[in-house]
């Protein structure tokens, strides 16, 4: 990383700019600049308390990108379609204009398949195809760029989908995932891969790479979280129009995600052997459970 000197991590708050930012500033390679809409707030305080400098931005504003990026030799980028939805792409195109005008040397950007392109048309994941968008534009800007397309997170577990227990004592979790396997990650877990690429820039330019900490079924992340916390523990399929008739905002674009996963991405071996060789110390799904099980039983109980 001798190059780089200063990286610019926007979304520093969040949880893929928060573990860039917290494994970039452990390294101690590089100085460690935090895009945040709120500087005075609890978690971007904790960001400065670790040694990076703040500076107030937003996405929205190509100026305070432009100004942001003043000094910087890499950047970390990810949008967020879940607060912001159809102006994610405005967001990210914004992103890759200000990049491109300050010539920095290497960004890594973190995006996703393009499923509406990739299935022709048959399946539309805006979350995912947003970030397809945005990374076929700074493709087209010729941007010195490294992609990543981050895994599932285990924390989804906690926030999301819970196991909840059943009468007859058993816990079960389900989405319409099937006998596929489910490639996932632990969110801290994400900025060691990433700080590995900018230390090696030079090989992984143009590049895409898989985050991923662990590539199992479902009914095996169900057998780990028996074998952990000592109950029984089951996945059950559901229907792709049972879980998009759920109701809950962003139900059917969930559906579609795992309809995507379930048919179109068999396995994800080659990012999971790719994301350890960059980063050893990436947690299997039940090293990550075993560190977080006060916060699991936490959450099956709520």
């Amino acid at each position: 990383m001798s190059a780089i000197q200063r990286i610019l991590v926007v979304g520093a708050t969040g949880a893929q700019g928060g573990s860039v930012a917290r494994h970039l500033l452990r390294a101690g390679s590089c100085k460690v600049r935090c895009l945040t809409r709120r500087p005075r707030s609890i978690a971007a305080q904790e960001i400065a308390g670790l040694g990076a400098e703040l500076v107030e931005g937003d996405l929205s504003d190509p100026a305070s990108l432009r100004a942001a990026l003043r000094d910087c030799e890499g950047a970390f980028g990810v949008t967020n379609y879940w607060e912001h939805f159809e102006r994610e792409f405005e967001h990210g195109r914004n992103l890759v204009d200000a990049l491109a005008a300050c010539g920095i040397q290497h960004a890594v950007i973190s995006t996703l398949p393009h499923a509406k392109q990739l299935t022709g048309g048959r399946l539309s994941v805006p979350h995912l195809d947003t970030k397809g968008r945005i990374e076929e534009y700074a493709r087209g800007a010729k941007l010195p760029a490294t992609y990543v397309h981050v895994a599932f997170y285990y924390e989804n577990y906690l926030a999301h989908f819970p196991p909840r227990r059943q009468p007859d004592g058993t816990y079960v979790f389900g989405f319409p995932q099937g006998n596929t396997p489910l490639a996932a990650v632990a969110a801290e877990d994400i900025g060691g891969v990433v700080a590995a690429i900018f230390a090696e820039t030079f090989w992984y330019r143009d590049k895409v790479v898989g985050v991923v900490g662990e590539d199992l079924r479902c009914d095996e992340y169900a057998e780990v979280m028996h074998r952990v916390l000592g109950r029984p523990f089951a996945y059950r399929y559901v229907a792709h129009d049972a879980f998009a008739a759920l109701g809950f905002p962003g139900a059917r674009d969930l559906a579609d995600m795992f309809e995507f996963n379930r048919q179109y991405v068999p396995n994800r071996r080659v990012d999971l052997a790719k994301s350890r060789e960059l980063y050893p110390q990436i947690r299997s799904f039940e090293h990550w459970l075993r560190s977080h099980t006060p916060a699991f039983e936490r959450a099956m109980a709520a």
